[in-house]
């Protein structure tokens, strides 16, 4: 999956006082979502600047570090923009695992624009205070952002949702995204609401996308999924009684049930989707009951 980035390992602990080398990575987003990242495009490969390269007046802030590489995230205002490097191309985040996956050769660089966009995202959204609307600082001894009037202390966002492969014997529910030019199929999915445990978000969003009672809800993997700020939590279940698909089109195109040995994986090992699906196809989906309704 997206993180599984071995032999790498990123290191995301908070550094108080670290500083940019010459070969310190620079990830710097653009748009009015940051759903660009920059970097040098050549033979289909894909590189950040890094701080040697980078002019003056941009302000830097540290991320997280991948092995010895230490990332940092650069802010650039209209004048510094104009003075980046020649050759630095605007890429949309979305497309980095369809048009520059590699394999393991450069899975780190885009489990970095992944993880990088959602640090850049928070620090962008959260400059004023949301309880007295003064301006916040960064924290001395955590990744925070303090607001120095009234004291709020604000972390980084982290949204909980889950995948959900619903199961009917020796088939699997399927699905395509309305709305989403995306040709291959994932399942059931969406966030957990106030209030709810992961398994009665299971068993909601189920009934409101293909309209299905489901039980015995299993737990299998947890996955980070920062392009949208979300931990993604995944849960086989089996469906309860009827299995006629009433499909809620505002979420879904397509809902079909699928027989284990023609289940086909997405382009890329880089989801929790998939690999669900593929454990699932594979015969080694959990059995173990977390939750029976």
């Amino acid at each position: 999956m997206i993180q599984d980035i071995a032999p790498h390992k990123m290191h995301n602990q908070f550094r108080k006082d670290c500083v940019p080398d010459a070969g310190s990575p620079v990830l710097i987003f653009s748009g009015n979502r940051l759903e660009y990242i920059k970097a040098f495009v050549e033979n289909g490969r894909f590189s950040y600047p890094v701080y040697s390269q980078m002019p003056e007046g941009i302000r830097y802030i540290y991320m997280f570090s991948i092995d010895r590489d230490q990332y940092f995230l650069g802010i650039a205002d209209e004048k510094t923009i104009g003075a980046l490097p020649a050759g630095l191309e605007d890429i949309k985040i979305r497309d980095l695992r369809p048009g520059f996956y590699l394999g393991d050769e450069n899975r780190h660089l885009i489990f970095a624009a992944y993880t990088g966009g959602q640090l850049a995202g928070w620090y962008r959204d959260n400059r004023y205070c949301g309880t007295c609307a003064h301006m916040t600082e960064p924290s001395d001894t955590e990744r925070a952002l303090v607001c120095p009037h009234c004291g709020r202390i604000i972390y980084p966002r982290i949204l909980p949702a889950v995948i959900i492969g619903v199961t009917d014997k020796d088939r699997l529910l399927m699905t395509k995204y309305a709305g989403r030019r995306i040709p291959f199929y994932a399942l059931v999915a969406g966030f957990n609401e106030i209030g709810e445990t992961f398994e009665e978000t299971v068993q909601r969003e189920v009934m409101e996308e293909v309209g299905l009672k489901v039980k015995n809800i299993r737990y299998y993997k947890s996955q980070p999924w920062g392009i949208v700020d979300d931990i993604l939590a995944g849960f086989y279940c089996d469906v309860d009684g009827d299995t006629e698909i009433t499909l809620d089109r505002t979420e879904l195109k397509e809902a079909v049930w699928v027989d284990r040995k023609d289940i086909e994986g997405q382009p890329q090992d880089l989801s929790l989707t998939n690999e669900m699906m593929i454990v699932f196809r594979d015969g080694k989906e959990p059995l173990g009951y977390r939750y029976a309704q």
